[in-house]
C-alpha cells in the first residue's frame, strides 16, 4: 500500500518485509516489475526517524520472486531488525526509465489523477495498492467515501499522465450512471 506522499526527490521501489538470515540479509516486496533493478543498485534511502538515511548495497539476492538486500557494515539480525516494514526509496536520478508507449506508469506519476467515465468526474486516484493478482486503484469520491479499481485493461481505459486524468472504460461501474 503506497500512498505518493514521500519526498519529490526519492521515489518508492520497495518495503522491508523481514529479516531473512543471522548474516544481515532482509526481505524486501518490489514495487517495481523489474527484480533485475535491485541487482543495479549502490545505495537506497530509508525514512528513519523523519530523515531520509542513505544505505549502500552490499549484495542482492533474487531467487524466484524473493529479493533479499544487504546493506554494508549491517552484517547481522540484530543490526537489521529496526528497518522492518520500512519502505526503501531510491534517488530521482536513480529511476528507471519507462518507455511511454509501454503503458507502465510510475506510482507517484499516477496519485492525483483525476478519473472519469463516461466524461462523468468519479473522484481522484489517492492511493495503489499492490497485490499479488493486479494493482488496485483506491479513488476518493466527492463525499469521501472510496472506490476499489482494478489496474487492467478491463475497466482502465487510458491514463494521460500529462493532464493527470484516468479514463475508465464505459460501462463499468454501473451504479454511478445517471441513467439507471
Amino acid at each position: 500500500m503506497y500512498s505518493g506522499k514521500e519526498d519529490k526527490d526519492y521515489f518508492l521501489i520497495a518495503e522491508i518485509k523481514s529479516v531473512n538470515s543471522s548474516d544481515g540479509f532482509l526481505c524486501v516486496r518490489s514495487h517495481s516489475d523489474s527484480a533485475e533493478r535491485f541487482l543495479h543498485l549502490e545505495k537506497v534511502f530509508i525514512d528513519i526517524f523523519g530523515g531520509m538515511r542513505k544505505f549502500k548495497v552490499e549484495d542482492v539476492i533474487i531467487d524466484r520472486q524473493l529479493i533479499l538486500i544487504k546493506f554494508l557494515n549491517f552484517d547481522t539480525s540484530e543490526d537489521v531488525s529496526f528497518l522492518v516494514g520500512k519502505k526503501v526509496f531510491v534517488e530521482k536520478t536513480d529511476i528507471l526509465k519507462i518507455d511511454e508507449e509501454s503503458n507502465t506508469f510510475f506510482i507517484h506519476d499516477l496519485i492525483g489523477c483525476k478519473v472519469v467515465r463516461n466524461d462523468k468526474y468519479i473522484g481522484v486516484l489517492e492511493e495503489v495498492l499492490s497485490l499479488p493478482a493486479n494493482d488496485v486503484y483506491v479513488v476518493k469520491d466527492e463525499e469521501g467515501g472510496e472506490i476499489l479499481i482494478p489496474a487492467v485493461k478491463d475497466f482502465v481505459l487510458k491514463i494521460d499522465i500529462k493532464n493527470k486524468v484516468l479514463t475508465l472504460v464505459p460501462g463499468k461501474f454501473d451504479i454511478y450512471d445517471d441513467e439507471n
